[in-house]
């Protein structure tokens, strides 16, 4: 056959050899130099394209010893056939052609899981971080899998002086965020029996469960929080809860209910409660209310906590409080792993915690959200909209039961096409709920200005069709002076 045509690089590209081969390999791959045809000399080859003999006799080497060409002795190179796959078109894809889900975009967006950066403490972080890593070759090591002692030592103090958490350092688990923490969790529990869960609740607890390799049950909630007298029916090995400021509804458990749940967890071997203590630190009435697990005198409850809502999203430290059972079990299974966050990071946030600075924002990020909820509330009635706002003052999300005659869809539509994305309870709902309220919305409210208040409440106002003020609003604005 005649000699190849093609353009070698010979300056800064790959080997020559290697070019010939890839153009030969290529040539094969593609049908248009068929089986049995013969290839040219490695003379003519060579004098062909001005390079050495060495260079193309490299170059054939590499396509017999693939499986592209044989040599047949005194005869030369002759290529083989290469079998072309006949997948259908759809899987030829590659990650790069696969568009991402188109999103909506609204003007306001009264999502719950966004956090008002501006109450971050840069200085103070950036000094801690500074001199941690002054002294930072002592960290480039693993650390311990729990997480660095320090840190769990800041934890473990911190829970029991703000949150009556009974617990020493030693039953202590860091790690990257806390759905990370909720999938160990049902690892440890699994082939004990399903997860209960709250519905309606946080619909990304049950999916994390059950790509874990768990399962779950869905139960109803009255107003005390989820029925617990449904659990002995239920079979479930565990309950999943949210007791200091439920999601979405916002109820904050009583100890009767407390109470109750702990008697059931009690009354068997095997038996947990989950206490994902969410949203406890932004309580904005009364004095905070104490993590049920202080209750607990029978190591039935595992607690959950995250630095990521009270700090910033993009700090991934969660923490997991284990009974003394289950910490021997993650130690057999999850013991020789290497700790799931930064150990700069862990060193920051326990100097953080020990030195008081966490407390302090804590403070200062409460009054933001307090005012930022009254804000909402006041610019929602000064528009004329009737409304009433069950659960707790707590938390950077409320429930809204809007007094207008409309039902959630109509009020989540229409609401849209003003520009603003309201939420509908049954949103949260992974099975239909008996005697769910029909005309109530969720609303997050971190990260607004007053102005932004006051814009998407005029939306929302033109949305629902309001236009007369009316006094008709049932909401507990706080005092100047709280």
């Amino acid at each position: 056959m005649e000699p190849f045509t093609f353009r070698l690089q010979p300056q800064g590209g790959k080997p020559l050899y290697e070019q010939i081969y890839e153009y030969i390999a290529g040539e094969l791959r593609t049908g248009r130099l068929r089986a049995g045809e013969k290839l040219p000399s490695k003379r003519v080859l060579a004098a062909h394209l001005h390079v050495s003999r060495n260079t193309v006799e490299t170059a054939y080497g590499m396509l017999a010893a693939e499986g592209y060409v044989r040599a047949v002795p005194k005869s030369g190179f002759y290529a083989l056939a290469v079998e072309r796959p006949t997948s259908a078109p759809s899987r030829q894809t590659t990650a790069t052609d696969v568009p991402p889900p188109a999103l909506e975009t609204y003007l306001y967006d009264f999502r719950t899981d966004t956090v008002d950066t501006s109450a971050f403490p840069y200085a103070t972080w950036t000094k801690l971080s500074r001199e941690i890593m002054a002294d930072g070759a002592r960290l480039l090591g693993r650390g311990d899998p729990q997480g660095d002692l320090p840190l769990r030592r800041a934890i473990a103090k911190y829970l029991h002086e703000f949150r009556g958490v009974n617990c020493s350092a030693a039953q202590i688990v860091v790690g990257a965020g806390i759905e990370y923490l909720i999938g160990l969790t049902a690892q440890l529990l699994q082939g004990m029996g399903a997860v209960a869960l709250e519905n309606p609740g946080y619909k990304r607890t049950g999916q994390i469960i059950c790509n874990s390799g768990g399962s779950v049950v869905y139960l109803p909630m009255d107003d005390a929080g989820l029925r617990a007298d449904r659990l002995p029916e239920s079979g479930v090995c565990a309950v999943y809860i949210t007791p200091s400021h439920q999601f979405p509804t916002g109820i904050v458990m009583p100890i009767g209910r407390r109470m109750e749940l702990l008697g059931w967890a009690c009354r068997a071997p095997g038996r947990y409660i989950i206490e994902d203590d969410y949203d406890s630190e932004f309580r904005y009435a009364g004095r905070p209310i104490p993590a049920l697990q202080g209750l607990d005198s029978h190591g039935c409850v595992i607690y959950l906590g995250t630095f990521s809502k009270c700090i910033a999203p993009s700090i991934r430290v969660a923490y997991l409080v284990l009974p003394a059972p289950l910490l021997v079990r993650w130690r057999e299974k999850f013991g020789a792993y290497s700790s799931t966050v930064s150990r700069f990071e862990q060193q920051t946030l326990a100097r953080f915690l020990s030195e008081g600075h966490f407390g302090r924002h804590l403070n200062r990020t409460r009054l933001v959200y307090r005012r930022q909820r009254t804000q909402l509330l006041q610019a929602l009635s000064r528009e004329g909209i009737p409304f009433e706002v069950p659960g707790g003052r707590a938390g950077v999300h409320l429930l809204l039961r809007v007094k207008n005659g409309m039902q959630q869809a109509e009020l989540v539509r229409r609401a849209a096409a003003c520009g603003v994305r309201v939420y509908g309870l049954s949103e949260y709902c992974v099975q239909p709920v008996e005697n769910l309220p029909k005309d109530a919305v969720v609303l997050g409210y971190a990260g607004f200005s007053a102005a932004d208040f006051d814009r998407a409440a005029a939306l929302l106002g033109r949305a629902w069709k309001v236009h007369s003020k009316t006094s008709d609003t049932s909401v507990d604005f706080p005092s100047s002076g709280e």
